[in-house]
């Protein structure tokens, strides 16, 4: 099944680093996070990819192409013809398109953008700046039950502190630990839609979040599948910094491959 994955934003609140290079290109442990994502994917046997791309698009296109150079070691012969010699080569077992889908292009003109190259099928669709742990056949097998025109993963971020609970005359009527009824649910990406999806977005200026998932909503077309594991996005330098330390603690929990 193919997944796409959207690429293409600004990322203008990790600016620190997306000056040079678009978000998901951003290293955790020297490879992008859009890596981490697809590596995911393809722990569950996903291997299909389509990049949204837009802002320093050619950034993305010059690492997969470079993708040996990245991942293994390299000979440069320049007695034999400046011949390249590649041992040990790492190669993933994908089939990866990038497309530019416009520098300006809000993130449903994205999806519609990509459509001649999904084709008339169902497709996975996530942010290219999150990581998580969810299981992505389960999340299908979920959507394949609920026979609806699309599936978005949810998760409570929940609260890190006790609860109070407060009296209308504004006193404190309990206090207890947080539970998973706290906090609000957020999509986390990691969707999957029928291909019907592309006639619910009008062009380039529509904001997927927007019109495209109200209209699926009012129609009664969009299911949720609740995740309980991990997740973490990463939109700050801080957050950046947080998943770099589990990466290296050697216990990362999106890491499901070997």
């Amino acid at each position: 099944m193919k997944v796409v994955i959207l690429a293409g934003g600004y990322g203008t609140r990790i600016s620190e680093e997306s000056q040079l290079k678009p978000k998901p290109m951003i290293e955790i442990g020297e490879m992008p996070i859009l890596w981490h994502i697809m590596k995911q994917y393809s722990y569950y046997g996903h291997n299909e990819f389509i990049i949204c791309a837009g802002y320093k698009q050619h950034v993305i296109k010059e690492w997969f192409a470079d993708y040996f150079l990245h991942t293994s070691d390299i000979t440069f012969d320049f007695t034999n013809g400046n011949e390249m010699i590649v041992h040990n080569k790492k190669a993933e077992p994908w089939k990866v398109t990038i497309v530019d889908t416009g520098l300006n292009t809000q993130t449903g003109g994205r999806v519609k953008r990509v459509r001649d190259y999904v084709g008339d099928e169902t497709f996975m669709l996530t942010y290219g700046d999150a990581v998580s742990d969810v299981n992505v056949n389960e999340l299908l097998e979920h959507h394949k039950s609920c026979g609806k025109l699309g599936t978005v993963s949810v998760y409570n971020f929940g609260q890190n502190k006790g609860v109070l609970e407060l009296s209308k005359d504004g006193s404190v009527a309990a206090f207890r630990e947080k539970s998973d009824l706290d906090g609000d649910l957020i999509n986390i990406g990691f969707m999957v839609f029928e291909p019907e999806l592309f006639d619910y977005i009008p062009g380039d200026t529509t904001v997927f979040e927007k019109e495209p998932m109200l209209s699926l909503v009012e129609k009664n077309q969009l299911n949720s599948y609740v995740h309980r594991g991990y997740w973490q996005c990463m939109d700050t330098l801080r957050e950046k910094q947080q998943l770099e330390k589990l990466w290296e603690s050697g216990n990362a929990p999106w890491k499901l491959w070997d």
